[in-house]
């Protein structure tokens, strides 16, 4: 769906030495949602931010308290993993996280979506 789906500020997330922090906001203007008919992976999702910037690779699971947003993550040597990309703030990644699992629904709903179960 390439139609803006929202307006998300982060306060205070620039930090460039010589200046002072400033209020950016993002918007998110696309969800690309590739559902998966898997027992925890439910879905890839890429996001794209003003038209100009994209996170691939997040992941809509399927955990013991419900669907949750996994942020693109690479495999360390010692076998842990590590987020690629992440929201700083836990407002922001609650207002991402929500945005994304809407979208979800509303495909699962509409039995649509790339690679949607038949």
């Amino acid at each position: 769906m390439a139609t803006p789906l929202a307006l998300l500020c982060l306060s205070s997330l620039l930090k460039i030495p010589g200046r002072t922090r400033r209020e950016v906001a993002l918007e998110i203007t696309e969800i690309n949602i590739n559902i998966r008919d898997e027992d925890k992976l439910k879905a890839f999702v890429n996001i794209t931010f003003d038209d100009v910037f994209v996170i691939r690779g997040l992941k809509v699971i399927q955990g013991n308290s419900g669907l949750f947003v996994c942020m693109p993550s690479r495999k360390m040597p010692d076998g842990t993993y590590k987020d690629i990309a992440h929201p700083i703030s836990n407002e922001f990644r609650q207002k991402m996280e929500a945005l994304i699992l809407s979208e979800y629904h509303r495909l699962v709903a509409e039995g649509t979506g790339v690679g949607a179960p038949e």
